[in-house]
């Protein structure tokens, strides 16, 4: 559920424009160099993802999302999911500039060389950023559809060429991460347009060798999308508002909850726990006679309640997985574990900052106060 434009279970989201399969970067050179005299331009060269946010691409991490999908599939071995990628990047006529014969193995390797060669951090960033517009379009060519039923699905790639908003989040950071590009996901709560959803939607953050972060949508035509806000970690998760350069570069956050400003060098990225606990969200939400289906069965709910369950267990502290496992413990009259799920989401998004309308709601559907 990952819309640029609208809110989470109030309308449709994923809508409009996700089946571009090519893209016309944008390149801004003026803004760009702009930004490489910044004061920025004189902080150290990026790090490495964080110990507990890195799933490189092949890495153990990354492999256990895609056996994660091929056991729930019931299908094959996460082998199968690298020997497709292979195959579709070898075919693909998406080539990146200078690299055009290697391999998606060979150009992983010949840019973390690249990238740990350049000293100066205004032109480590200039190419990261290059490389991320490059990911974003052979990212939308390989995987040209756009699934909200299936798109989460390591699996569902071979089997449909289908992706979604997490899924192919993942598989661009998990690529940028091999080359040693600081990078992880955030979860969106407000749109480009400012709408609000209850993290509606998945999306790169790349944090640049020049102090500042990128956002790298390929849900968007454009890979250098301005979500208006977004949830992060500071201390914690929080929920914080970019502020944005002319360069499509985040050059500071405001906190949601009091608009304490915050520096790009002191937001990390979801952790891993979180990104595994959201594939099981998915899964819950999109069981089939589940959730979100208009015709629930007993079945589907169940489903919906297992994987749901699965995914707090991972991340006790992913706050929409509380919240909809609550929705579900309703609809199957389990009423009394249903407002107790209700109170700890709400608790959940009130320490981060930032309370979706819906979790209210719910709270007074059940008869309680938060």
């Amino acid at each position: 559920m990952h819309s640029t434009s609208r809110s989470r279970w109030a309308l449709p989201l994923c809508a409009g424009g996700l089946l571009v399969s090519t893209l016309t970067l944008s390149s801004r050179p003026a803004a760009r160099a702009a930004a490489k005299a910044s004061p920025a331009a004189h902080a150290a060269p990026a790090a490495h993802a964080a110990a507990d946010a890195a799933y490189p691409y092949r890495g153990a991490r990354f492999t256990q999302l895609v056996a994660d999908s091929y056991r729930e599939c019931g299908t094959g071995e996460p082998q199968a999911f690298y020997d497709w990628l292979d195959k579709a990047y070898a075919e693909s006529p998406v080539r990146c500039p200078g690299a055009e014969k290697l391999s998606l193995a060979e150009l992983l390797a010949a840019k973390k060389r690249e990238f740990a060669g350049i000293s100066d951090p205004a032109q480590r960033a200039q190419a990261e950023t290059a490389f991320c517009g490059y990911l974003h379009k052979l990212v939308k060519s390989v995987i040209p559809r756009f699934s909200l039923d299936r798109g989460f699905e390591f699996a569902n790639v071979v089997r449909y060429g289908e992706r979604q908003c997490l899924l192919q989040s993942v598989l661009i950071v998990g690529l940028l991460q091999a080359t040693g590009v600081d990078a992880g996901a955030a979860m969106v709560y407000r749109n480009i347009q400012g709408a609000p959803s209850n993290n509606g939607h998945v999306v790169p953050v790349v944090k640049l060798a020049n102090g500042h972060d990128i956002l790298v949508d390929a849900s968007d035509p454009e890979p250098f999308v301005h979500q208006r806000g977004l949830m992060l970690r500071c201390e914690g998760y929080c929920y914080v508002e970019p502020v944005y350069n002319s360069a499509d570069e985040i050059s500071g956050y405001h906190a949601t909850a009091g608009d304490k400003k915050i520096e790009p060098a002191r937001v990390k990225t979801l952790d891993y726990d979180f990104v595994r606990s959201q594939f099981y969200f998915y899964r819950g939400e999109r069981a089939p006679g589940g959730f979100l289906a208009k015709e629930k069965t007993r079945a589907g709910l169940a489903e919906s309640d297992k994987q749901l369950r699965a995914s707090v267990k991972i991340c006790p502290s992913n706050p929409l997985s509380v919240y909809v496992l609550g929705r579900v413990c309703l609809a199957e009259g389990n009423r009394q574990e249903a407002r107790s799920l209700f109170h700890q989401a709400y608790k959940l998004y009130s320490q981060f900052g930032w309370v979706p309308a819906g979790a209210r709601q719910s709270l007074t559907q059940v008869g309680a106060r938060p």
